[in-house]
């Protein structure tokens, strides 16, 4: 999460750039409103005193401090009914591993307190039940793989045959979770971009059929999303390692930028 260790050699000991400046928060993925609001403060402050790189780096943390929340609200489970969370990603983000992490975080066996996972912030949550569900029904390496990871963890997992309809699955998955009193219901999802009609349309439809049952980016990204969206980071995977997952804390993001 230090890209702004990239920008500190990029611009030591030389006058600072606008245009490079800008290209190099879009590409740490902070996004163009952004960046521009950045760089306006920095020019304004530019027509008192002569600017260097280190008051470019306080700029950027001041602006993200300002859009991260402070205390983001936690998961919790819902009182009487599964609290279903759904997968989502492009493809090779590690979706499928990243379910298990977080089925073992819930689970209550991941988040020590102790270092080096502890040092992102919170306990973890008061011990939970999870069940899987391997919704990414177009890869049969996904469903295999979220098997593996369910005999790892000793959870349920519905999974059904390659191709089987993703949002009927949910559904079958969300009644047998209803059914055993689950706290929590994962359901991993097809790798999609936004830009895939049909894949979106099949999100959608799984967001619509679990409704009616009442209920490799760059560190930047994550102010990103927070600045535009307005939906806070509430996990980091540190690794590939089922134990690499831990909550965000956002004063040690901040402090590990540089």
């Amino acid at each position: 999460m230090n890209f702004l260790e990239s920008l500190a050699k990029q611009f030591s000991g030389k006058p600072i750039d606008w245009d490079e400046l800008e290209e190099a928060l879009i590409h740490a993925d902070l996004g163009v409103p952004i960046t521009m609001r950045i760089i306006k403060t920095l020019q304004e402050r530019e027509a008192w005193a002569l600017l260097g790189i280190g008051d470019v780096i306080k700029a950027v943390r001041e602006e993200i401090a300002r859009i991260l929340p402070r205390d983001p609200t936690p998961i919790r489970p819902a009182t009487g009914k599964p609290t279903v969370i759904l997968i989502v990603g492009v493809n090779g983000t590690g979706k499928t591993t990243s379910t298990a992490k977080l089925a073992r975080y819930l689970l209550g066996r991941g988040g020590s307190p102790e270092p080096p996972l502890g040092d992102w912030g919170q306990s973890p949550l008061p011990r939970a039940s999870a069940m899987l569900a391997a919704a990414d029904t177009f890869r049969a390496a996904a469903i295999e793989q979220l098997d593996i990871w369910a005999k790892r963890l000793g959870v349920e997992i519905v999974r059904g045959q390659h191709s089987a309809d993703p949002a009927a699955l949910c559904y079958e998955a969300y009644q047998a979770a209803a059914k055993q009193e689950i706290d929590f219901l994962l359901c991993d999802t097809a790798g999609r971009q936004h830009t895939k009609a049909n894949l979106m349309a099949e999100l959608q439809k799984i967001k619509r059929t679990l409704g009616k049952l009442d209920g490799s980016g760059k560190g930047g990204i994550v102010v990103a999303i927070q600045d535009e969206l307005g939906i806070p980071t509430r996990f980091v995977g540190t690794g590939e390692k089922i134990d690499d997952f831990a909550p965000f804390d956002r004063k040690r993001y901040i402090e590990n930028l540089l």
